[in-house]
């Protein structure tokens, strides 16, 4: 483990209990005007996919090989066990080990967001905890859903609150509809955003009026809003978004990040004309074919896809030819 994290680790959770205890100072030691982040998000981060072996085992070299891979890409981090992680098909040791894994070769200047979220508080609290002891910098707390029906903004804001409570590194709230039917009420993230520990959330509802309202509604909190996924990234950017994180990062990495520095440098005519070529294949590799396409993609460009564990199931080889149609027909292939 690195010096700075030896020395940095013990201190986090004694930071956050100072920050609880006096919000108004921790965000005011700025010359700048706005909020200050403790962390700051802005940029590119792909979710990353877990290689699995032809016998569906973690296949630890392969996802080494990817993150070398990955390295000469200017993204600002990774995320791992992240929806397209198939995070709900691994065993708690196998999410540690991958944590622990990306964190042996991640530089330490690019952060780690680490999934955490269970079905209840306290198995959050106690993977979110684990998630920091492995190398996360950031927790990514999806909404829990099973009991969807009663899921309501209170309980969920003490949900968040509690995990955050307890978590010793920052929390990023995880809201994705399509997996599970629940999109984190508005005024849910507005109560939450002014949490000293919670430092922003990942949108992958494709809600453009909710995402500028939340940034609006906390432009003076410490809260920072992540697209979460490539479709809408210009729009997002646009609205005062800080960054995204894009199932499409993972084979069009080099591509997203210059559209970032394109939107943040003003030039949004080139900032336009790659977004239109990036929407087909988002939805390709997100929408139509998941995690699948996903995979495959990733072949295609000189990264490892490997296998999803089931019960997802490959590709048919119609779905692949039109998968591939999509890519060249945008000029990436």
């Amino acid at each position: 483990m690195a010096l700075s994290t030896c020395l940095i680790s013990p201190l986090r959770p004694a930071l956050a209990a100072l920050c609880r205890a006096a919000p108004g100072q921790c965000r005011g030691l700025s010359a700048q005007p706005g909020p200050v982040h403790t962390l700051n998000l802005r940029g590119i981060f792909p979710p990353l996919t877990t290689p699995f072996s032809a016998t569906q085992e973690v296949d630890y070299a392969q996802l080494e090989g990817n993150l070398c891979r990955y390295a000469s890409i200017p993204f600002r981090g990774l995320v791992v066990l992240g929806s397209n992680g198939e995070y709900p098909y691994l065993a708690l040791r196998e999410r540690l080990e991958l944590v622990s894994c990306v964190r042996r070769a991640l530089p330490r200047d690019r952060l780690l967001l680490a999934g955490s979220g269970c079905e209840s508080t306290q198995a959050t609290i106690e993977l979110t905890v684990s998630m920091a002891e492995a190398g996360a910098d950031v927790a990514l707390v999806v909404t829990p859903c099973y009991y969807r029906g009663a899921m309501t903004s209170a309980a969920l804001v003490q949900h968040y609150t509690e995990v955050a409570d307890a978590s010793p590194i920052p929390v990023v709230l995880y809201s994705v509809p399509a997996n599970t039917g629940l999109d984190l009420p508005l005024e849910a993230v507005l109560t939450l955003a002014q949490h000293p520990n919670i430092l922003g959330i990942k949108d992958s509802g494709g809600d453009i009026t909710r995402m500028g309202l939340m940034v609006h509604k906390t432009r003076q909190e410490d809260f920072q809003v992540l697209a979460g996924s490539a479709g809408f990234l210009l729009a997002s950017y646009a609205l005062g978004a800080s960054g995204g994180v894009c199932a499409l990062a993972n084979v069009l990495g080099a591509p997203l990040c210059q559209l970032d520095g394109l939107c943040r440098e003003g030039r949004w005519q080139e900032a336009r004309d790659l977004q239109h070529r990036l929407i087909e294949p988002n939805l390709a590799v997100t929408r139509r074919f998941g995690i699948p396409g996903l995979k495959k993609a990733m072949e295609w460009f000189g990264y490892y896809g490997g296998p999803c564990r089931a019960p997802l199931a490959p590709l048919s080889s119609p779905q692949v030819e039109e998968l591939r149609g999509i890519f060249s027909a945008n000029g990436w292939l």
